[in-house]
């Protein structure tokens, strides 16, 4: 007997109302993926991107997502990031304004190759990735591939 249900939305193009007595055999959930499982997933997965807004000092909340971008307005302070969790990776769009010019700096916690912290090109327009994994509450690894461009 069933203890209840579980409404799962929108699976292809439909709604489905599966009976639950136990989530971790049940099978009709199973061939969608389980976050505690090893899953292979056959189709593209891919984190939304989440604005940040230009100021003097952004703080990232990286609990809103893996993946960020910034349009730069001023010059920006990345300051250390809340809600770190070692093991989370994701990238940060950093796009330079029309006017250019504006610089970015980093807080103490992102560590770059080398020791040596990269200095974005100013160029207007110009865009650059900053790529970066988390390894503890206090360090995030980081590369900026500077100035990407077609």
């Amino acid at each position: 007997m069933p203890y209840g249900t579980v409404k799962v939305d929108n699976i292809t193009t439909s709604t489905q109302t599966v009976a639950v007595d136990n989530l971790a055999t049940t099978s009709a959930l199973s061939a969608y993926g389980a976050l505690n499982t090893a899953s292979t997933w056959t189709k593209g997965q891919r984190g939304e991107v989440t604005a940040l807004t230009s100021a003097s000092t952004v703080t990232i909340d990286m609990a809103d997502s893996n993946n960020f971008s910034l349009l730069l307005a001023h010059n920006v302070t990345l300051a250390n990031p809340t809600n770190l969790t070692a093991g989370q990776s994701g990238a940060i769009v950093i796009t330079q304004s029309s006017g250019g010019s504006n610089t970015v700096s980093y807080g103490s916690y992102f560590k770059f190759p080398g020791g040596t912290v990269p200095t974005k090109t100013t160029t207007a327009n110009s865009v650059c990735v900053l790529l970066y994994y988390v390894e503890s509450a206090t360090r995030i690894t980081a590369q900026l591939l500077n100035d990407v461009k077609v």
